[in-house]
């Protein structure tokens, strides 16, 4: 018998769903057990990290009400770790070089800031050159490892990626509510939520609403259909999803302000026009 089920997920929700996802990859699996695991700092693959190394990564840049904004912080957990043989290396500020190191065997679970329909992804870059991670995405793609891109629906824009990237520009900004940003590109496998039902239960699953009210903003109503058994298993990875929050280390999730120690490379900042004026 075939069984349909609805259910909505917030955003944080969906961030564990794929996280649950990509922890149960084949690859992911295969680079736990004889290869390298590198994951880059941010809120979802922060999720990923939780569920394969029990430890939550230091957040960055993030986009709050504030605007583009960063850490306060510079002195908590690591933004990127390497996970190897059960053992967790921190990789920053060798994030570039450590990915030299990789190959078939390892796998990189990266986020993004936007994506599209045609599987395109792009990362914000609010410090020169995209600090470590700009320079080191091009690793990702030249030395063999398997890339896995990490980001919900959220994040879904019309038309593509390209169209953005071009667009977008860290100098030349009159004024920014936060940083001004840049975009790079991200190439490899994207998992959204609706990608993650998929590799988690064999169903047809459809997005049949987005958005909402009173902390689902941003979140997406699915509709899965498939045999009992898959359904159930489904449901399973669900229920630990539910209620979840936000993943990252907590000094880190404290947002800048004026001054700090990033004031010195974020362009074009209103908070930091406006902080100069009442010194």
């Amino acid at each position: 018998r075939m069984r349909r089920i609805q259910f909505s997920l917030t955003v944080s929700e969906g961030k564990w769903l794929i996280a649950h996802a990509i922890a149960d990859m084949k690859e992911v699996r295969d680079a736990i057990a004889g290869g390298r695991i590198v994951l880059k700092g941010g809120t979802t693959v922060s999720c990923v990290s939780e569920l394969i190394t029990g430890t939550p990564l230091s957040i960055c840049g993030r986009i709050s009400k504030r605007g583009a904004v960063s850490s306060k912080f510079t002195d908590s957990a690591q933004h990127s770790i390497m996970y190897s043989n059960g053992e967790i290396t921190g990789l920053d500020p060798d994030f570039d070089t450590a990915l030299l190191q990789l190959g078939p065997n390892d796998v990189i679970i990266i986020g993004a800031n936007i994506i599209d329909n045609f599987g395109g992804a792009a990362m914000l870059a609010g410090s020169p050159a995209g600090n470590n991670c700009g320079r080191g995405v091009s690793a990702m793609s030249v030395e063999g490892g398997k890339t896995i891109i990490a980001a919900g629906m959220e994040k879904l824009i019309p038309g593509s990626v390209w169209d953005s990237i071009r667009a977008a520009q860290r100098k030349g900004v009159d004024a920014s509510r936060g940083m001004a940003c840049g975009l790079f590109p991200v190439v490899g496998e994207l998992v959204t939520e609706l990608s993650a039902i998929k590799l988690i239960a064999d169903v047809e699953a459809t997005l049949i609403g987005r958005g909402g009210i009173d902390g689902a903003e941003g979140g997406c109503l699915f509709q899965a259909c498939g045999s009992e058994a898959e359904v159930a298993k489904l449901e399973a990875v669900l229920e630990k999803c539910y209620g979840r929050q936000t993943s990252g280390e907590e000094k880190s999730m404290v947002e800048c302000s004026f001054p700090c120690a990033q004031c010195g490379r974020h362009l074009s900042c209103c908070y930091k026009a406006k902080g100069a004026k009442r010194c």
